[in-house]
């Protein structure tokens, strides 16, 4: 005796949506996670632009401990500029304190950077001779 399969394209037919329950569920889901992944992008944007201008930073304040070392302007006391570097005003500030030492001055640069709409700091610090 051979069984026939019987039509289940009725039945699929009839199964094929989804309920109200589900689609309100999927929706209410969405709204909660959306928000919270463009959020987490925005933090990872702003960590990587910071984290970029910040090594720009540092290689200004190098420049500038540089070229104060090898011109021997150590016996000035403060200094001041602007660097711009891909449209970005990069300002600096070299501050010589005395370490304590009578032959070293601690020669301190601080750079200030924007980003996404906020100031950000870079100190980098030496000691230098004094002549």
């Amino acid at each position: 005796m051979r069984c026939k399969p019987r039509n289940r394209s009725r039945i699929h037919s009839a199964q094929a949506g989804f309920t109200l329950a589900e689609v309100l569920a999927a929706m209410l889901f969405m709204a909660i996670v959306i928000p919270v992944a463009v959020a987490g992008l925005r933090v990872a944007a702003l960590a990587g632009e910071v984290a970029n201008r910040k090594a720009v930073a540092a290689r200004v304040a190098d420049r500038i401990l540089n070229e104060m070392i090898v011109t021997g302007q150590a016996a000035k006391s403060a200094q001041s500029g602007k660097v711009t570097e891909s449209s970005v005003d990069y300002t600096w500030n070299l501050n010589l304190e005395s370490s304590g030492l009578d032959t070293l001055r601690l020669a301190t640069v601080t750079v200030s950077f924007p980003a996404q709409g906020q100031n950000y700091d870079l100190k980098l610090s030496t000691l230098v001779a004094t002549e």
